[in-house]
């Protein structure tokens, strides 16, 4: 006898570093985006979509984890002619492609903003997903330091529209020429293509101080680390005099932009790029007081470098102040939710030629989190529909005829669409969180009648109803109304309840 083949099942189950989505942090997350596009247009940004995945060519290589075997990115081969594509890994290297493509077309400086998902191949933890969702604005071909600054502007504007508050948030920003000069002064030519390796493991050395602490960095910018799970990475191999160079600079540092500056002036001296970068930080000082932006809303620390190799000049983190508890019971602080900074070459890698570029980045989910945990999100008011019962399965017409004439006056409503009877379909109004129920028993239809049903504690209802009698006598919390008053009297009852919540 033939041996009977197993079924083959597969198992339900998410990609590392991957995650589902449900209604009400969608809805959260439309609020958001919604409040980010208005502070994006009124800075004057208009909107642009490009693919999930370009050509790995026109990506290029700037991650972070380039210790990976596809260099942090997602990447497959077409089957047609043999190219790599890989998914967006930002919003910046698809919007440097998009310029060079249509650089006579467009208006310069080009300002567009982008939000939508992108894709790292790193190694996903606690609150780090492989997918995440951001927010951009760039203003491309501005060789003006005060596009910088506006980004800076932006960012503030954009945090505390969202609904922080300031001291709750902070916009710091640096310069990549700062670095540059600092590592001049240890005797490494940073503009050196055999110094390109060293001077990226130093950024990125740096750009771990927050996480690591100074003894971390020390050891990345030595012969390597190896952290708690036993990954070793390694080092710039920098000489003790060079990393004390370089620890003197991260120590600088102070509460107001002014000071800042007066700190780095002697770390520069000397050295031209140093200088220069110091010089912008003036300029950006100098525009921000002109707009009356304050350093306990933008300001200068010289331990800002953002991980990506593209930046060449100012660049920026905003980060969130406030320390918060986590569902183990520690103590937190939620730290950078995005940042961005001038990329003055990246286009040229298509043109030949330097076009001055500079953008902004907020990750929408790590803001998500921290207006969670700080009751400051905002739902759809009305995301949950009234749901239309069925009592008798030969009138199901007449129940669809009741949903239409929500649907047509503006009201969200859906039709149950089981088989199951009272208690059944009430535990579901109860799962959609459905604001009403409407129902036309046998008794309402022969008086052309609806009942209306307030569903607050529907809960609470769903188990304690067994039958369409016990429905009768639950007359606190509902209505029974004229057909014809249905549309009228669901529409006075949900704006009792928004009022109620509002209360």
């Amino acid at each position: 006898m033939a041996k009977k083949q197993k079924t083959f099942r597969p198992k339900p189950r998410l990609p590392k570093g991957m995650r589902d989505i449900r209604a009400d942090e969608i809805s959260a997350m439309n609020n958001m985006l919604a409040k980010l596009r208005e502070i994006y247009e009124l800075y004057g940004f208009e909107a642009l979509e490009t693919p999930a995945f370009e050509y790995s060519d026109c990506l290029g290589k700037f991650l972070p984890d380039q210790d990976r075997p596809n260099a942090g990115v997602f990447s497959f081969e077409e089957d047609e002619d043999g190219h790599w594509v890989s998914l967006r890994y930002d919003l910046t290297a698809p919007l440097a492609r998009f310029v060079a493509a249509n650089y006579d077309q467009l208006p310069k400086p080009f300002r567009r903003y982008q939000t939508g998902s992108v894709w790292r191949n790193e190694k996903p933890g606690p609150g780090r997903f492989r997918q995440f969702t951001q927010f951009d604005a760039d203003s491309v071909g501005a060789d003006s330091i005060a596009a910088d600054a506006e980004l800076a502007m932006l960012g503030a504007d954009s945090l505390e529209h969202l609904g922080l508050k300031r001291g709750d948030y902070q916009i710091t920003m640096n310069n990549r020429k700062l670095l540059d000069g600092v590592l001049m002064s240890a005797g490494i030519d940073p503009t050196a293509q055999e110094n390109a390796q060293e001077r990226l493991t130093v950024l990125r050395a740096i750009d771990k101080l927050d996480r690591l602490g100074q003894d971390g960095v020390k050891d990345l910018l030595g012969g390597g680390r190896k952290d708690s799970s036993g990954d070793f990475t390694k080092g710039a191999n920098l000489t003790p005099d060079q990393i004390d160079k370089i620890l003197a600079y991260l120590a600088t540092g102070a509460q107001e932009r002014g000071d800042v500056i007066g700190q780095l002036e002697p770390l520069v001296t000397g050295s031209q790029i140093g200088q220069e970068g110091l010089n912008e930080l003036v300029q950006i000082d100098d525009l921000l007081n002109a707009g009356a932006f304050k350093s306990d809303r933008v300001c200068f620390d010289p331990t800002i470098v953002r991980g990506l190799d593209y930046y060449t000049g100012p660049v920026m983190e905003a980060e969130l102040t406030f320390e918060t508890t986590n569902e183990k019971g520690e103590t937190v602080r939620f730290g950078s939710l995005g940042g961005g900074g001038r990329y003055d070459g990246l286009v040229a890698r298509f043109r030949g030629q330097d076009v001055p570029a500079t953008g902004f980045s907020i990750g929408v989910s790590r803001v998500y989190s921290a207006l969670q945990s700080l009751n400051k999100l905002e739902y759809d008011k009305t995301k949950a529909p009234v749901v239309v019962l069925v009592m008798d399965q030969e009138h199901k017409g007449t129940s669809q005829a009741m949903v239409q004439q929500l649907r047509n006056a503006g009201v969200k409503s859906e039709l149950y669409l089981g088989t199951s009877g009272m208690r059944a379909q009430l535990k579901y109004a109860d799962k959609r969180a459905a604001s009403l129920v409407v129902i036309q028993g046998e008794d309402e239809r022969t008086n052309d009648q609806v009942t209306i049903k307030d569903l607050d504690k529907g809960a609470q209802l769903s188990k304690e109803i067994e039958d369409n009698k016990e429905w009768r006598q639950g007359r606190a919390a509902q209505q029974t109304v004229k057909s014809d008053e249905l549309v009228a009297t669901v529409k006075t009852m949900l704006a009792a309840q928004e009022t109620d919540g509002q209360a």
